[in-house]
């Protein structure tokens, strides 16, 4: 199968030459509507699976990297964006992780608004029966919760900022657009609504 020579040729060619090695050219996953299969974490694929999914006749390739990877049988542009070929119904809601926490609250302590040292919050204590949910668990930055301790905020006279809710996964969307992941290929950002400054 062609796709497997690619693959062993280009591990090759890293013992070889490093600075070759396609390890920096992953692949944007679109759902097939052409949106991104998840945005936190983004949708990535390694440039194998991506290669193998193509081969498989899985995905169509929507756009490639110039690196090229090459076999004694064929020379392959990397992709650098694929769209699956049959939809997947994405989840409603996001995973329970510190990091979609922290994206639901802005990257913001929600009792001062500080953008450092952040941790979380159990709104209502777990000593006082508080459970570790969206509905509970508020980001906060270190001299805030301990100030507020094991108390709930009204008994520490704290306030806070919104109410913590369970966001769904176009809520989270709508948040990220202003966070954008450090590495956007030029290729993927037809694909991704980030806010990103527009060329005169």
């Amino acid at each position: 199968m062609y796709y497997s020579d690619l693959i062993d040729r280009a591990i090759a060619e890293k013992h070889s030459d490093a600075a070759r090695h396609p390890d920096s050219c992953p692949a944007l996953v679109l759902n097939a509507d052409y949106t991104p299969l998840s945005y936190y974490p983004l949708s990535l694929w390694p440039w194998q699976t991506a290669i193998k999914a193509v081969f498989l006749d899985r995905v169509d390739i929507v756009s490639s990297y110039e690196r090229e990877v090459h076999s004694p049988n064929l020379d392959m542009k990397i992709p650098s964006v694929i769209a699956l070929k049959q939809y997947v119904k994405p989840s409603e809601y996001p995973a329970f992780t510190r990091f979609n926490l922290f994206l639901r609250d802005k990257f913001t302590c929600q009792y001062c608004g500080a953008t450092e040292n952040l941790t979380f919050d159990h709104v209502v204590p777990r000593r006082l029966g508080g459970k570790t949910t969206w509905q509970n668990v508020a980001t906060a930055c270190s001299p805030c919760n301990m100030k507020k301790g094991g108390r709930t905020p009204e008994q520490a006279h704290m306030r806070l900022m919104s109410p913590p809710i369970r966001p769904t996964n176009w809520q989270l969307q709508e948040r990220g657009r202003a966070f954008p992941p450090n590495y956007l290929h030029e290729t993927w950002r037809d694909w991704l609504y980030w806010d990103v400054e527009l060329e005169a």
